[in-house]
């Protein structure tokens, strides 16, 4: 083999993002292919490489006999002396091969086997690479456009190709050829011609990675996005928070005379960008996510139901609505609240006092002044942020669905959480949540109800056996229903 073997491999290692050891399993494979097309087997083929990588021999490792009757991997002892005087019969000797000396469909093979390793590992490589990249930003050059979709080249990445597809486009963009385009990685599939990374210019992270790299304070940890909530090519809504009191997190995302926010709204096209600062308190956060209109005041509906109702001036109604009712649409989105906006003339024609009378009541019951509703498994004080999330994405977020839950035997085997976990926020509801009874469920009165377990008496399931609960009306095992009736009737 000739010397610029070692420059070659580190080439390939370079120019497709190889290892090394994929680059020598693609030579060996390939060696060994056109040894098999000679030979008719390869079982008994070795491949070697040099230390620097400067050379690659093949050898057929054949067993010493006195009297050959395979000759692909028996050799003579007298001719296996003439290589070694030490060997004897029954020993094992590895005779080199030279390759040239193949035929030429053995080349041939050798040649195809060598490309489609070298393409499978090239492929194995590349989805190793962007399966972690999905979220990340890129920068890219406009190619060629086909039905509405753009074939992108990536800037740095020549390896792939980029596809941004017409769902995933800004309505309002139009792009030429080599045009400068930067988009968030959300997907990636194979093609006959290798590795596709599918591109989103719609995606609101595409938002959030460009207000970082306008905003020094959001990759320094200082300023937290809490939420982004997008109708591509038209309005953006950003929800920001500071953990320093000494640093306004709005201001700093707009910058002096809103330099920092052009920038991004430059990069989209001109759209609209709010930024406003995210707060606990859902009534403030509903009144800051429908700006840029002045809201009057918010009046909570319904806390359970996340419905609320927003009271603006009738000079501002039409501001709040937004055209085509997209501001109050993305306010709901970024708040997860149902918002109904209303004039100060149409909330006069409503009846308010029953919800200002429950308010009253909540106030006056409760054991502090400043009584805050707890509805979901992380407004619970003192928990795990880990558990919390890992329930969230489990699907149970909020304290009654964790109730329902804990009592089937559920919440116990969710993956990533362990029996204490469950235990703790059972037991964090327990000192923390009182359960005020509703038209929905007017039995559930106290805390005390939700804990069935408390009672020393157990109970059975007459159709399988299993333990259940007084509060329980399906057994959890076999799914019979039933219903508990004191002695007396």
């Amino acid at each position: 083999m000739p010397s610029e073997m070692a420059e070659a491999i580190h080439q390939l290692m370079s120019e497709k993002g190889l290892s090394e050891d994929s680059v020598k399993q693609t030579i060996e494979s390939a060696l060994k292919a056109a040894y098999k097309r000679t030979y008719g087997t390869a079982d008994n083929a070795i491949v070697k490489f040099a230390d620097d990588l400067s050379d690659v021999s093949i050898y057929s490792r054949k067993t010493v006999v006195d009297g050959v009757y395979d000759p692909v991997s028996e050799i003579e002892l007298e001719d296996a002396q003439k290589l070694s005087d030490e060997v004897e019969v029954g020993d094992e000797i590895d005779i080199l091969e030279d390759p040239k000396t193949f035929n030429r469909s053995a080349v041939t093979t050798g040649k195809q086997t060598a490309h489609q390793t070298l393409n499978e590992s090239n492929k194995t490589s590349l989805k190793n690479e962007y399966k972690d990249k999905i979220g990340d930003m890129v920068t890219c050059y406009c190619q060629r456009e086909r039905h509405e979709n753009l074939y992108v080249e990536l800037k740095n990445d020549s390896r792939v190709e980029g596809l941004l597809p017409r769902k995933f486009q800004s309505p309002r963009e139009h792009y030429e050829k080599n045009d400068l385009i930067k988009a968030i990685i959300v997907d990636w599939k194979e093609t006959q011609t290798g590795l596709q990374i599918i591109l989103s210019r719609s995606d609101p992270n595409l938002v959030r990675r460009l207000l970082a790299g306008e905003v020094p304070e959001i990759d320094e940890g200082i300023i937290e996005i809490n939420k982004i909530v997008r109708d591509a090519g038209y309005r953006t809504k950003i929800a920001v928070s500071s953990l320093r009191e000494d640093i306004d997190p709005v201001g700093s995302c707009v910058g002096i005379k809103g330099v920092r926010i052009q920038s991004v709204i430059r990069e989209l096209f001109g759209e609209k960008i709010d930024v406003l600062e995210y707060d606990s308190d859902p009534a403030t956060f509903i009144r800051n996510a429908l700006s840029p209109a002045k809201v009057e005041r918010v009046v909570i509906l319904d806390a359970h139901k996340r419905q609320a109702l927003a009271i603006v001036e009738e000079s501002q109604f039409s501001i709040a609505i937004g055209k085509q009712g997209q501001n109050v649409r993305l306010a709901n989105r970024l708040c997860d609240w149902s918002i109904d906006v209303k004039t100060e003339e149409q909330a006069a024609e409503m009846d308010l006092s029953s919800v200002q009378v429950m308010q009253d009541a909540r106030s006056l019951f409760s054991d502090e002044a400043d009584y805050d509703e707890i509805t979901t498994v992380a407004e619970l004080p003192g928990v795990d942020e880990r558990v919390a999330a890992l329930l969230k994405e489990a699907g149970i977020a909020d304290i009654e669905q964790f109730m329902d839950a804990y009592a089937n035997g559920t919440a116990k085997q969710i993956a990533g959480l362990t029996e204490l976990d469950i235990e703790t926020v059972n037991t964090l509801i327990k000192n923390s949540v009182e359960f005020v009874g509703s038209d929905d469920d007017p039995g559930t009165t106290d805390a005390a109800a939700y804990d069935a377990s408390d009672d020393d008496e157990e109970y059975v399931c007459p159709e399988c056996g299993a333990k259940i609960t007084l509060d329980m009306t399906h057994c959890p095992n076999c799914g019979v229903e039933f219903e508990f009736k004191d002695d007396e009737e």
